[in-house]
């Protein structure tokens, strides 16, 4: 026979096995620091209201609803307070002046459970627990019910729904644990021949502590998700508006680019194409050609910073009013009957406004195609003599069934953003909004000149 080793032998084997085995006296010391953690939790809830000094229902929108906790916190104290005294004094044979007392220290509170459900708690339970004590020495015919009379059940009832629609769970838990801990601890005097109603009032408060916190659970996460959504809808609005203005920056330097590169060239050809030109003039032509190309560097290095997405700038020419015909064309082909009124002259259009034109018309449509699938649409680009360009877009109701604008659908408006941002860089108006036959309208003024002719009293939708 082999003898077995003794247990120096595996030094590892016999640390790993004090490890699991834990010293008895050290888990008693660990769960008596979690318990005494757990108790000061209670406590801290128990002492620290959620919402202090909010009433219930205080969000809400109308006036009648917020004072409708008040009404029923009186309603309650009204039917509440005789009761108990007439319960008090006549089934369990109690003093009246100290029936009047009890009475008012169990209901009165009730109203403050409206604004301070926490502190009435304390006051109500604090009266319930010492109410039980007169109930002893009860020699009244139909002293029967043990340690809460039912009063006391309806209105501690009443005062569970205030705590729940308002104090955290563990606050709701400490409330529920105080109830059965006082009523177990009261069930030990009960007189004999009385029916004990603790396990009634322990059950019923904690289901209604649960229903009421899970109403309110809810409508905080309604709440949060409202609250979430608009903050979204707002990110959206902003990521839409700074994606707009990109886009119009990069837009703008191919505008701005031609016109400096042509500065440049000018201005480096200068002294070939103009003979006898004085040293002066040639020094000066080489300054406006060298700030010329350093504005053109600046620009290039601002756009590569909108162009952080590693995307390359587009080499087409950007379009303006010369391409609107092929849009009208475009929209037509998606079912769309579309009409185009163009000025056959609209003089010498600066390119910001050429490009903005273009835009606005091709947005304007894009809108009508999604949603007034269908419409009869009218297009009008023309040039007035006051120096101002007009671009309307007008549309009627969809005519398929459940278009967007029959069914007067808003929409996001991100399309409008964009719309509302190139007028303002070109300085000019813009005015959007549907119109009374289901339609929609978006008329656009651009200046045509640095200075141009007041703007004019905006025209009446057709």
């Amino acid at each position: 026979m082999t003898s077995r080793p003794a247990p120096a032998a595996y030094p590892g084997r016999v640390m790993a096995t004090e490890q699991r085995h834990e010293p008895p006296i050290r888990r008693l010391a660990r769960i008596s620091a979690r318990s005494r953690e757990a108790f000061r939790g209670f406590g801290g809830a128990l002492t620290t209201p959620a919402t202090p000094g909010a009433p219930l229902l205080a969000e809400a929108s109308s006036r009648w609803v917020r004072l409708l906790p008040y009404v029923v916190a009186v309603a309650f104290v009204s039917a509440l307070l005789p009761s108990t005294v007439n319960v008090l004094t006549h089934d369990y044979g109690v003093n009246a002046a100290l029936a009047g007392a009890l009475a008012t220290a169990q209901t009165a509170p009730l109203l403050l459970a409206v604004s301070r459900p926490l502190q009435a708690w304390w006051v109500i339970f604090t009266a319930d627990v010492l109410g039980a004590l007169p109930l002893l020495a009860s020699d009244g015919a139909h002293a029967d019910l043990w340690p809460w009379t039912p009063p006391v059940v309806v209105g501690y009832c009443a005062l569970m729904v205030a705590l729940g629609l308002r104090e955290s769970r563990r606050a709701l838990f400490g409330v529920w644990l105080a109830t059965g801990v006082a009523g177990f601890v009261l069930e030990i005097f009960r007189p004999d021949g009385d029916t004990s109603v603790h396990t009634l009032l322990l059950v019923l408060s904690g289901v209604l502590l649960l229903l009421t916190s899970a109403v309110r659970s809810r409508g905080d996460a309604q709440r949060r998700l409202v609250e979430q959504e608009t903050i979204s809808e707002a990110e959206r609005s902003r990521r839409t508006l700074l994606e707009e203005r990109a886009r119009i920056a990069r837009e703008l330097h191919d505008v701005v680019a031609h016109h400096m590169s042509v500065i440049t060239v000018q201005a480096d050809s200068a002294p070939y194409r103009i003979p006898d030109l004085p040293d002066a003039a040639r020094e000066e032509f080489t300054s406006i050609a060298a700030s010329a190309r350093e504005s053109l560097a600046e620009m290039r290095r601002l756009l590569s910073v909108l162009r952080s997405d590693g995307s390359e700038g587009e080499r087409a020419p950007q379009p303006g009013l010369d391409r609107v015909q092929q849009l009208v064309e475009a929209t037509v082909r998606a079912g769309v009957p579309a009409e185009l009124s163009l000025a056959a002259d609209l003089g010498d259009v600066p390119q910001a406004v050429d490009l903005s034109a273009y835009r606005i018309v091709q947005e304007a449509l894009a809108n009508i195609v999604r949603h007034a699938p269908g419409a009869s649409t009218r297009v009008s680009v023309r040039a007035s003599d006051d120096g101002w360009l007009t671009v309307l877009v007008v549309n009627g109701p969809g005519a398929e069934a459940g278009s967007g604008v029959e069914r007067g659908a808003a929409g996001t408006g991100h399309g409008l953003v964009g719309m509302r941002e190139r007028v303002r860089l070109t300085g000019g108006s813009l005015d959007t909004g549907p119109l009374p036959d289901g339609g929609f309208r978006v008329a656009a003024r651009l200046p045509l000149t640095a200075d141009p002719a007041p703007e004019p009293d905006p025209e009446p939708a057709p």
